[in-house]
């Protein structure tokens, strides 16, 4: 049931294809936003279940390990929080394309 109906003469299903890829790889992106500025939707970071996790703590761990030790709280926009923009803590579950801004 993996299958996709792809051609790349005809630019077909490129779009499907990708979001395919994304979801069997289990992969989240999560875009980094610093206070006043909107956030950068360029540059993901891209965090897995296998690797470290998708937790705020996996997150800011690869932006800089200072950021865990120095962690106060981090402002969640997105499907992970009932709110926009939620408080969370190191411990909070990241979903894909949220936004996060450490403090």
């Amino acid at each position: 049931a993996h299958c996709t109906v792809l051609s790349t003469y005809m630019k077909l299903n490129y779009d499907v294809f990708l979001d395919k890829i994304w979801e069997y790889l289990d992969l989240v992106r999560v875009y980094t936003k610093k206070r006043g500025q909107p956030p950068d939707l360029s540059d993901p970071l891209v965090l897995t279940h296998g690797r470290h996790g998708t937790t705020v703590e996996a997150a800011c761990r690869q932006l800089h390990k200072s950021l865990v030790e120095n962690h106060d709280y981090s402002f969640v926009w997105g499907q992970s929080v009932k709110h926009s923009p939620q408080r969370c803590g190191l411990g909070h579950a990241l979903a894909d394309e949220d936004v996060i801004q450490t403090m």
